[in-house]
């Protein structure tokens, strides 16, 4: 039995706001909260209220401002000997570094969250810091290195009663499960997750789940209008709580169903709506993947092969150098679909002759 989901990341005299509470609101209190303990030199709650200013930021995308906060925070733990603040502002800055592409310090943020989580007993800040390092491996492609590791924090998670961290969970293995083709299995968990999260008021978690079984539907059932309507209901949610992560990458998804049904002009459109989104908060692997779809929509609606062919040799290369291991598959399957291989071109010229 799951009870209501929370924010652990909302700490000290900011336990009060909820897992749903808008970022802005999220930000304006946890400031105010770090300037009263910063007077008063109070500097665990210092610390504590500066983890949420870090996580508000990040989660709006103020990249440059999250990285301060999470720092700050660190620092102000430690002056306080605070071993578990010390772990959750590795954890914020581990996953920071997840979503600025920086894959490398992520891991290595995210492991010294978890060992002075272990240090301190905080078997909460352990569980997200090694949650983050599975999704750090799972987003690069490492499903071998990782699936166990997802598959053990579930059993924790169900054993704990977390909701909010199930829901993670179960997302994060049904994400594998649907890149590894086996569509029924990703959507039946996708489809617990959702109802884990709704029971919960886990909107976040519930927006995610939504966004994957949009995408199941799509490939798997080709059900163009039930996709597009599961992805409206998740920004709905996105847009409450002011997500902008979440809300960029809903667009991308969106992008991804016009484009498997042929509807390339709208898939365009919203492709570069995404592509401006992960601009504006600095995040290289939803840029490229909008970029991608970019290309290839534009391919489909009649742009020179030449230039194609160059933008995904680029995107090749931007997306090896993010870390992302399945970069070149993806970038080939994009070539399969367009007629750009080699074989392809062969034939074509064959046919000019």
């Amino acid at each position: 039995m799951y009870g209501k989901a929370f924010a652990p990341e909302y700490q000290g005299a900011l336990t009060t706001l909820s897992v749903n509470s808008s970022l802005t609101d999220v930000l304006a209190a946890g400031t105010e909260q770090l300037r009263a303990a910063e007077r008063s030199g109070a500097r665990a709650e210092a610390a504590r209220s500066g983890l949420a200013v870090a996580e508000a930021h990040r989660r709006l995308g103020q990249v440059a401002d999250a990285d301060r906060a999470w720092k700050a925070s660190y620092r102000t733990a430690r002056e306080a000997g605070d071993t578990g603040a010390m772990a959750w502002a590795l954890w914020s800055g581990g996953t920071l570094a997840r979503q600025r592409g920086a894959f490398p310090l992520a891991w290595r943020l995210l492991r010294l969250a978890a060992e002075l989580g272990g240090q301190a007993g905080d078997v909460v800040v352990r569980g997200y810091s090694l949650a983050g390092m599975a999704e750090t491996g799972r987003i690069q492609g490492d499903y071998a290195a990782v699936t166990s590791l997802h598959e053990q924090l579930l059993a924790e998670a169900r054993k704990r009663g977390e909701a909010r961290h199930t829901v993670w969970a179960l997302e994060g293995i049904a994400q594998i499960h649907r890149n590894t083709g086996a569509y029924d299995t990703a959507y039946a968990m996708f489809e617990e997750a959702a109802e884990i999260a709704a029971r919960a008021e886990d909107r976040r978690g519930h927006a995610w789940a939504l966004r994957g079984l949009a995408d199941i539907v799509s490939v798997r059932d080709q059900d163009v209008d039930r996709a597009l309507d599961l992805l409206s209901e998740a920004e709905v949610s996105c847009r409450a709580m002011n997500l902008s992560g979440a809300l960029a990458y809903n667009h991308k998804m969106r992008g991804n169903v016009l484009y498997r049904a042929g509807r390339y002009e709208q898939a365009r459109e919203v492709y570069a709506q995404a592509l401006a989104e992960f601009e504006a908060m600095s995040e290289p692997r939803g840029r490229a993947l909008s970029r991608l779809g970019l290309v290839k929509s534009l391919a489909r609606l009649g742009r020179d092969r030449a230039e194609t062919a160059a933008d995904l040799a680029e995107l090749a290369r931007v997306l090896e150098g993010i870390g992302l291991r399945h970069a070149r598959q993806m970038v080939e399957r994009a070539r399969t679909e367009l007629g750009l291989t080699p074989e392809s071109e062969g034939a074509d010229a064959e046919a000019a002759r």
